[in-house]
Formats: structure tokens, C-alpha cells, sequence
């Protein structure tokens, strides 16, 4: 790419990051072009698609948030690891209003620009997951889409204003939910665990 062309792109996604996290994912291309200072050609030129400026937009927390599974996985019992994951992904998804359901759909298409993204990093979740599961310290009747799913709820109630003020509190509850252990004995990675 020439250094014009890169310059005119970091541009654009320097503008879009503040435009996006202000109005949310549903927020004009229009809007950002104009914001940008630049004509809606340029911008489509860039990034044809919604998803397509949202990958390239969120393509470093996605690798951050993978990675921190990897190192919460090794540094942490598995129900901290997992639960740590979980919080972290939600805050991250409430930063750009709207994001979580533009994700749980590229989960599910293939051809969407975040679709990579999105199934790498449910694959992170899901070994996260599957770690508390085989100590029995999480439910074992749910998988990595459930995950998913679980946390694009709690954004979406972070999201909403009569719900945000609650949004601690139901993220424990779902918590103790999901990883309720699997007998009434102290969880297999909690004190006294080898």
C-alpha cells in the first residue's frame, strides 16, 4: 500500500474509533466520511463494508483478548481464568455500542469481514471453558456458542441505560450460574485443590 493510501486509511480508522464508540455500530458510513473530512468513495474504497472497518477497527483488541485467554489460562485456576476472560470481553464489547450483535452474526457467516475474528476468539472461550469443565467447576451442558452468547447478553445489558447500573450484579449472577460446581463438595479448583 503506498504511504499516502496507509496514511488516508489510519486516518479513517483514528476518526471512526471516537465516531463509532459515541453513535454505536449503526452510527453512517456517511457520518464517519464526513467526519473524517473525506468523501464516502474514499472510505468504501478502504473498507467496503461495515464489517469490514469494524475488523480492521477491532482486529487488535480481538488479538489482545485472545491472547489474554492464553495467559489467564496459564497464570490463573481455571474458574478465575474463565471468569476473568468473561468480564474483560464484556467490557471491551460495551466500548463500541452495538458491536455484540454485529459479532453474534459473523459468528454464523462465513463471508462477514469479522468472521475470523469472531471464531477465534469463541475458540478461546471455548478452551477456557472446557478447563473449568474437566476440573467440574463449570456447567458441562454448555460449549463455546453458549459462551458466546452469554457474553453478548451481558454487553447488550451494559449497553442499555435502565440496565447498566445492574450490569456487576447480573454478570454475577450469570457467573455463579455458569460455574456452579458439579456437586455440593468445594469446586475442584478452589482451596484444598491439588
Amino acid at each position: 500500500m503506498r504511504a499516502d493510501a496507509q496514511r488516508n486509511r489510519d486516518h479513517l480508522l483514528t476518526v471512526a474509533g471516537p465516531v463509532i464508540a459515541e453513535q454505536g455500530v449503526d452510527v453512517s458510513m456517511r457520518d464517519i466520511a464526513r467526519t473524517a473530512g473525506v468523501g464516502l468513495a474514499t472510505l468504501l474504497r478502504h473498507f467496503p463494508t461495515r464489517e469490514a472497518l469494524l475488523e480492521a477497527l477491532l482486529h487488535t483488541s480481538f488479538r489482545d483478548l485472545t491472547a489474554r485467554a492464553d495467559e489467564l489460562e496459564r497464570a490463573r485456576s481455571a474458574v478465575d481464568a474463565l471468569a476473568a476472560w468473561v468480564r474483560e470481553c464484556v467490557a471491551w464489547t460495551t466500548e463500541y455500542r452495538g458491536v455484540t450483535v454485529l459479532m453474534a452474526a459473523a459468528i454464523e457467516d462465513p463471508d462477514s469481514a469479522l468472521h475470523s475474528s469472531c471464531v477465534t476468539l469463541r475458540a478461546a472461550g471455548a478452551r477456557l471453558l472446557e478447563r473449568a469443565q474437566a476440573v467440574g467447576a463449570a456447567r458441562g451442558d454448555m460449549d463455546g456458542d453458549d459462551l458466546f452468547a452469554l457474553i453478548a447478553m451481558l454487553a447488550w445489558a451494559g449497553d442499555q441505560p435502565a440496565l447498566a447500573p445492574r450490569s456487576d450484579r447480573l454478570f454475577d449472577i450469570v457467573g455463579s450460574a455458569v460455574l456452579a460446581s458439579a456437586g455440593s463438595g468445594p469446586r475442584a479448583d478452589g482451596p484444598g485443590a491439588q
